[in-house]
């Protein structure tokens, strides 16, 4: 009779484990389903104010097409660089998402391009993937926990986090200085949706104050893959100097408890260094070496203290 039970109780353990495996699988092709060639539209309407004097900012409406291409691929890690097609022969690097599972530390904004590294209890990460997204040059926009769920064929997970601006408004607003963040990411039949409640928030010594909330949907649609010809070629010649430049932000961000950027240095922002760095280099065939040591002396400045 006891060793029947003990057999029984292996066979348990062994079935849990092969439940929980196939669950992490059934993460990660989720996640790397978000790859792809793809139609952008993206709608955002402010749709409430606790001031009934607040006068809502006009709706922003806009579409572009956008290659994710996965750069990494381990299984508790999946990289995705989005890059930008302006036209036939144009290519703008965009943002890039870091998909982490289980990771015990997150990089939470506060406000005025400051980032605090946070640690979470193991409760907090036990089965959820950190989603990590960076500007242009590679440096940090927001990072957010949650779980995959997959229900009814449907695939989802949602967090809500701290960001800076958007870019449709960094530029053009100063009336609040943080974005709380309510995002949905969903696979639809003709890719993924990047569905946000977002609150924007007025942040002082004083506590947040809500200034308005906005409803927003970035619909990615499959597109046919001839589009990005030109991009599959530049991205070839770059991918090289810009993982090299992620290296250089990897050891940045483990060295430093917290994160305060420049906004610009010499009047120039730091993705415009970056940008012409990465252009020099694929032009005079630089070494790995050689990218991280240039990188490094181009972030350096604009890390404040």
């Amino acid at each position: 009779m006891k060793k029947l039970y003990i057999v029984l109780l292996l066979v348990c353990v062994a079935a849990v484990g092969a439940s929980a495996q196939s669950k992490l699988e059934q993460d990660r092709q989720t996640i790397k389903a978000l790859a792809g060639f793809y139609k952008v539209t993206f709608n955002y309407a402010e749709t409430f104010a606790p001031d009934t004097a607040y006068k809502f900012h006009p709706r922003y409406n806009s579409w572009g097409y956008e290659w994710a291409v996965i750069e990494e691929d381990s299984p508790k890690r999946i990289v995705i660089q989005h890059l930008l097609v302006v036209a036939d022969s144009m290519v703008i690097k965009h943002w890039r998402e870091d998909w982490e599972y289980e990771q015990p530390t997150m990089l939470a904004f506060d406000k005025e391009n400051r980032w605090t590294k946070v640690t979470l209890k193991p409760a907090e990460v036990k089965g959820r993937w950190v989603q990590k997204v960076f500007q242009v040059d590679d440096s940090p926009r927001y990072e957010s926990i949650g779980t995959w769920v997959h229900v009814d064929g449907r695939h989802q997970w949602q967090s809500e986090t701290d960001s800076p601006l958007p870019r449709r408004e960094f530029t053009k607003r100063s009336d609040y200085n943080v974005l709380r963040r309510g995002n949905r990411v969903y696979l639809t039949p003709e890719g993924w949706m990047f569905e946000q409640d977002n609150k924007k928030i007025i942040r002082s010594e004083n506590g947040d104050k809500l200034l308005a909330q906005e409803k927003g949907y970035e619909e990615f649609t499959k597109a046919d893959e001839a589009k990005f010809a030109f991009a599959k070629g530049w991205w070839a010649e770059q991918k090289g100097y810009w993982a090299d430049v992620r290296k250089v932000w990897a050891d940045t961000f483990a060295k430093n408890a917290s994160i305060k950027l420049t906004s610009k240095v010499n009047k120039k922002l730091l993705f415009e260094q970056l940008f012409e760095l990465g252009d020099q280099s694929v032009k005079e065939k630089w070494s790995s070496a050689k990218n991280k040591e240039e990188a490094e002396k181009a972030i350096k400045p604009y890390l404040g203290s």
